[in-house]
């Protein structure tokens, strides 16, 4: 039965996919006493495409940016979910790390982060505020738009 945080989740008409599996020499998430730490999320949406590939501000929007983070955001919640069994059992989003695939002069990373951002608060309340990170880099996996990595304090 789906806790708190997933039915807020299904308000907004988001479910979350199956995780996606590592493709190199990693593990998905590693739990050290109370902290859970999820490796980078690409920005894949529910059938398995990204959602935006190639570089901001050399011809992804800033908007299309912010859906990539947000699909991000979405596969650290499976993780989490996959490593917990429930949404529920996150005490707080500590922090979140974004990578923007950018174009040199590209300076908004920012404002493309906060489509995960915004879904942390949004799912977890004040829970989900949190310290945060965002790199713009030449390139990501697959030519991905964004990719972001988070860890969560857990019960």
């Amino acid at each position: 039965m789906p806790g708190t945080v997933e039915k807020k989740l299904a308000d907004l008409g988001i479910t979350l996919p199956t995780p996606a599996a590592p493709v190199a020499n990693y593990v998905p998430f590693v739990r050290t006493g109370k902290l859970l730490i999820i490796s980078g999320q690409l920005c894949f949406d529910a059938d398995g495409k990204l959602v935006a590939k190639g570089k901001l501000g050399g011809g992804i929007t800033i908007e299309d940016g912010v859906k990539a983070a947000h699909a991000c955001a979405i596969n650290l919640l499976a993780q989490v979910k996959s490593a917990m069994g429930d949404l529920d059992k996150v005490v707080r989003v500590v922090r979140l790390g974004g990578f923007i695939n950018s174009a040199p002069s590209f300076v908004d990373g920012p404002k493309v982060m906060n489509g995960a951002s915004d879904l942390m608060v949004t799912a977890f309340g004040d829970k989900g505020r949190h310290a945060r990170t965002t790199i713009g880099v030449a390139v990501l996996p697959l030519d991905a738009a964004v990719e972001v990595e988070g860890a969560f304090e857990v019960s």
